[in-house]
């Protein structure tokens, strides 16, 4: 059965700025991507102890939060984006910052909902208007850098804080982390996975591995212990949420709280946008090699989509993993099984709409939930160190000059300290003073060569992967 269109684009109904595409009609269900799908839904409940910790959570009601992300996941690739979809992992560390600034109990659960449906509005907004391409420009470069390595230099500093995750799995997390750095990073695992299938297959397989090593690690060194395997289905707990953890159970917050929710609604909106670039660049590379299938990636569309899941999640769930463009890690696993051929994947549709309907399947199991439950903590601390390097990395690269860099330095160790508003408060003050006229432009003196500047469209995914 011949899915295309006479110009090479898969089948769909249009709806509007959305092209819906369901499994079986419009696209051929991959069974290897929704089976990996059921593994790395680990990486989804990873979200359940920054919940538990930062409100208070029952284990269950957080799983319930992380039950309506994965659905709403599905969103994306089912009203025309081609992407696997995520958290917006860099700026976690920032909401959670601003977050702890109020009290537990009520009044932090209504700052979390007052940014989320802040954060859902203003993407809508940029998307409805097709401005989505021009904000960022706006920002100088210099503040956009120090804004992102702020948010990796957060990250670092949430797992090795007094009493953090480090403090709890001081073993594990040491021997998992320089497990990953290996997998992820080095030079020689890239050759290595040339070398041969089992290598290369462990390489596609992103952080699962690691979790896996975690898995037996933690309970060896007496940082956990053995994961106790029960059978079934989860249960989570809605009824809860919806009543102590929701706009229908502690009304709508405060007009006041959502002008502060601002400035960290900006810093979160600057990673967001880097991903959106990530993934239209993941796809440009693919349509070298896979000329037989048409892909559009729309940013405005997209816009529509990961707005709509913050919004939606501000009112029936709110999440501090928040709801992201894309999961750079499974995005490039993706993509690189697409790039093999058609009959390898017939459609990029396909392969992250299988993943996603696999994520959601494995969300429900028991025996997978019960078997990564003891090391959540040190799944989410691996994501944030992983994500830590990378941001840095993005950062300095989003830099033009030395100038640049100097300021960014200056954002980055505000934001990482005193908040998403000092640092922009700090940000605009030192371009103003430093490039006057050149607020917007800043300068570029060839700190970065050419081959620098384009190192992250060929590089970045690989140096992201952990990221969901």
């Amino acid at each position: 059965m011949d899915r295309r269109r006479e110009d090479g684009e898969t089948r769909y109904w249009p709806l509007g700025p959305f092209k819906v595409r369901l499994p079986f009609w419009h696209y051929r269900f991959e069974w290897p991507d929704y089976c990996q799908g059921l593994l790395m839904c680990a990486v989804d409940l990873a979200a359940i102890p920054l919940m538990t910790e930062l409100l208070g959570m029952p284990f269950e009601v957080a799983l319930a939060v992380v039950l309506l992300n994965g659905f709403l996941y599905l969103a994306h690739h089912l009203l025309g984006d081609p992407v696997v979809p995520g958290w917006i992992t860099p700026a976690i560390p920032l909401l959670m910052a601003y977050c702890q600034t109020f009290p537990e109990g009520p009044e932090r659960i209504h700052a979390l909902i007052a940014f989320q449906m802040m954060l859902g509005i203003f993407c809508i907004g940029l998307g409805a208007s097709g401005l989505s391409t021009r904000v960022v420009r706006l920002v100088p470069p210099a503040l956009r850098a120090g804004i992102i390595i702020g948010a990796g230099i957060a990250a670092v500093m949430t797992v090795f804080e007094v009493g953090g995750r480090f403090d709890s799995f001081p073993w594990t997390i040491s021997i998992a982390i320089g497990a990953a750095f290996y997998l992820l990073f080095s030079r020689h695992f890239s050759q290595l996975k040339t070398s041969h299938p089992l290598w290369s297959l462990v390489g596609k397989l992103g952080i699962f591995p690691i979790i896996v090593v975690a898995i037996i690690i933690a309970p060896l060194f007496a940082e956990a212990p053995w994961p106790t395997i029960e059978w079934g289905f989860v249960s989570p707990d809605f009824a809860t949420l919806w009543q102590e953890y929701t706009l229908f159970g502690l009304g709508l917050p405060p007009l006041p709280m959502f002008l502060q929710a601002i400035p960290t609604v900006l810093a979160a909106y600057i990673v967001v946008f880097g991903d959106v670039l990530q993934g239209k660049a993941l796809l440009d590379e693919a349509d070298v090699v896979r000329r037989d299938e048409r892909v559009e990636y729309s940013p405005n569309r997209a816009h529509l989509i990961f707005g709509g899941r913050n919004a939606t999640m501000s009112v029936i769930g709110p999440d501090v993993a928040m709801c992201g463009p894309l999961w750079a890690a499974m995005h490039v696993v993706i993509v690189e099984r697409f790039k093999e051929g058609r009959r390898a994947m017939d459609s990029i549709f396909g392969g992250a709409g299988s993943f996603r309907w696999g994520t959601n399947t494995g969300l429900l199991l028991l025996p997978i939930v019960s078997l990564v439950q003891p090391i959540l903590g040190v799944a989410l601390a691996l994501t944030l160190l992983i994500q830590g390097y990378v941001s840095v990395r993005i950062g300095v690269l989003a830099a033009r000059s030395q100038r640049d860099l100097g300021i960014a330095g200056v954002i980055a160790a505000v934001l990482a300290t005193k908040g998403a508003a000092w640092a922009f408060a700090v940000g605009v003050a030192l371009c103003l003073l430093i490039y006057g006229r050149r607020f917007f432009q800043g300068e570029d003196d060839n700190t970065f060569t050419a081959s620098d500047a384009s190192e992250p469209a060929s590089s970045e995914p690989s140096d992201r992967k952990p990221a969901e």
